[in-house]
């Protein structure tokens, strides 16, 4: 999708929150830039977010969002990135109850139990977006 017609789209989304729901629109701004300040590194952000938006099948997320994530180039590892996908995956999975064994092999590809919380953010932060935008009907 040409960048100009993606932008169209998200400042076309956000209007429309912003009209029908001035604090979701807040609540989700503030958010999402929390989440942009975490620990994580930005490719692995990018995949919470993804892995939310797919799920949650926000075609206007995962538009944006696959674009953002086009932009920071190469990723450092797949596996890495594969394993923040299952974990949040099993965050959603398990609403937050992730096994021992879960954490343990999320820990294993170099994350931390903040990002495990950090993860945790995401999700909420995007499963606001998300759900927001299906709703107001503009995803």
């Amino acid at each position: 999708m040409p960048r100009t017609a993606l932008a169209t789209r998200t400042t076309d989304a956000a209007a429309v929150l912003k009209a029908q729901a001035p604090q979701v629109l807040d609540a989700f701004l503030t958010l999402s830039g929390i989440f942009e300040s975490t620990t994580l590194d930005p490719h692995s952000r990018e995949t919470v977010i993804l892995t939310v938006a797919t799920r949650n099948q926000c075609h206007l997320c995962v538009d944006i969002h696959e674009a953002k994530y086009a932009a920071l180039g190469p990723a450092p590892s797949a596996e890495r990135l594969d394993a923040v996908r299952a974990f949040t995956l099993q965050v959603l999975a398990s609403s937050g109850a992730v096994s021992d064994a879960e954490l343990a092999a999320f820990e294993a590809a170099g994350y931390t139990r903040q990002n495990a919380l950090e993860v945790v953010l995401g999700v909420g932060t995007y499963t606001l977006s998300t759900f927001a935008n299906r709703l107001a009907r503009v995803a």
